[in-house]
């Protein structure tokens, strides 16, 4: 049985097919036109005026943050130039707060904000840790966005309303209820004598923690993830309990940037305003006890700046508003080195 075997295509030869490959790819022959995308490429130019315009545009827009920041020191500096030369480096020193007679004194604002501060890192950092270890080691996975959702939401609560809801519900509480209680049990330290009117520093205090809570916990949650799994993986290979892999594969790799949150939450405390003039009871003196009315450097701007009317009053709140410009962006700076030395790979040890 024989089989017939199809003729097998004609193959041209080389020689025949690169001149036609050639007359079709080459835009300079003339027996072929040239493709639509090169003749698009040949008719719109180079783009070199756009792009150099571009980068120019996006170059005066940076630049021009720094030239905001530059515009604001130097306009405190020039407003508070009274007040310098007056009291000079002892402005930050003294005690006295005399709008009247003419001397100002900014030790009572400053004790008053380090005192808040703490308080509020004193609460909320445990609280915020707890949150994000949960969230991002312990939660189950259904729970994970609802509870990331509600942290954030706290930060998104405009001061004025924390502040309400300070005067209406927790100063009454803490005249009432907690502030009671802490004279009874802890009244021995110091710390909780006196007369409790409500308005505080502990009051504050409390009002801070709630508003710094979301921050330190959003950062520390972040930085956590960024932790890589053969961290844990390693940690738990050589048989170590669920704790033990947290607190050393996780925690001990991310604690630069974990200080880092803590000191972005510190600097929020530090500038807060409107919520701590509400409760804070804006009197200007250093006491020990936590129930005693007192100011910071942020709640006295707000709360006196309207009654300022002489030149020397002025220029002391304004010298405040400088002295905590500085502070504030000097304690920003760090945390986010702090935060970027994490979260962008650089070695952080375990020791």
């Amino acid at each position: 049985m024989t089989t017939e075997r199809e003729p097998a295509p004609s193959i041209p030869a080389p020689s025949s097919v690169a001149p036609a490959v050639a007359a079709a790819t080459d835009p300079a022959s003339g027996s072929a036109a040239p493709s639509p995308i090169r003749d698009y490429l040949s008719k719109r130019g180079s783009g070199r005026i756009a792009d150099n315009s571009f980068a120019a545009l996006m170059l005066l827009c940076a630049c021009s943050i720094f030239a905001i920041v530059a515009f604001i020191f130097w306009i405190l500096v020039v407003r508070s130039h009274l007040s310098l030369v007056q009291f000079g480096w002892k402005f930050f020193s003294r005690a006295a707060w005399d709008p009247v007679s003419g001397d100002f004194g900014a030790l009572p604002f400053i004790y008053g904000t380090l005192a808040t501060s703490f308080l509020a890192l004193l609460m909320a950092v445990p609280l915020a840790l707890g949150v994000a270890v949960f969230v991002t080691e312990l939660c189950p996975k259904p729970l994970r966005a609802p509870i990331s959702f509600l942290t954030e939401l706290l930060a998104a609560i405009p001061s004025v309303v924390y502040g309400l809801w300070g005067v209406f519900v927790l100063v009454p509480l803490m005249r009432n209820v907690i502030g009671p209680f802490l004279s009874k049990t802890l009244g021995w330290t110091g710390f909780f004598e006196g007369p409790n009117f409500g308005v505080g520093m502990l009051t504050a205090g409390i009002i801070l923690a709630i508003m710094i809570l979301p921050i330190i916990s959003s950062l520390t949650r972040d930085i956590m993830l960024a932790v890589p799994n053969s961290q844990r993986e390693g940690v738990l290979a050589l048989g170590a309990t669920r704790w033990e892999m947290i607190r050393v594969g996780v925690l001990r790799n991310s604690r630069i940037g974990i200080v880092g949150a803590v000191m972005l939450g510190l600097g929020r405390a530090l500038g807060e305003t409107m919520a701590v003039t509400m409760v804070i009871g804006n009197h200007p003196n250093i006491s020990k006890s936590l129930f005693a009315p007192a100011n910071t450097l942020a709640s006295v701007i707000a709360g006196e700046f309207t009654e300022a009317t002489g030149d020397l009053y002025l220029s002391a709140l304004i010298e405040i508003g400088l002295a905590l410009f500085l502070v504030t962006i000097i304690v920003n700076a760090i945390a986010r080195l702090m935060v970027w030395a994490v979260t962008r790979g650089a070695p952080v040890g375990a020791a």
